[in-house]
């Protein structure tokens, strides 16, 4: 079950979720990249540019031997963030820089 929570701190923007017991972290920082962690591990990074959306995944094995391949696009110009699991929609919500 998808549980998720945002919070704004400094001009950033934070979204957790958690998928098979293991915590994934969204953020928009505050020169407009994205960052995907896992646990609190930064697993992937992409700086702001004009090219949209920006993309971050990481494939991670859990239960079994299961592969999961997490993905998450964000369109600045919208805030529009999506994330799927296996390409199944997991997050679909807006998300901007505060400020």
């Amino acid at each position: 079950m998808l549980e998720s929570t945002q919070e704004a701190f400094s001009l950033s923007q934070s979204l957790q979720f958690q998928h098979r017991h293991k915590t994934f972290e969204l953020k928009l920082t505050d020169d407009g990249a994205i960052e995907l962690y896992l646990d609190n591990c930064l697993r992937k990074r992409r700086d702001a540019s004009e090219r949209e959306p920006q993309y971050v995944w990481t494939n991670v094995e859990l239960e079994w031997e299961e592969h999961h391949y997490i993905e998450a696009r964000y369109w600045a110009s919208t805030g529009q963030l999506k994330v799927t699991v296996n390409g199944d929609p997991l997050v679909d919500t807006e998300m901007r820089l505060a400020g």
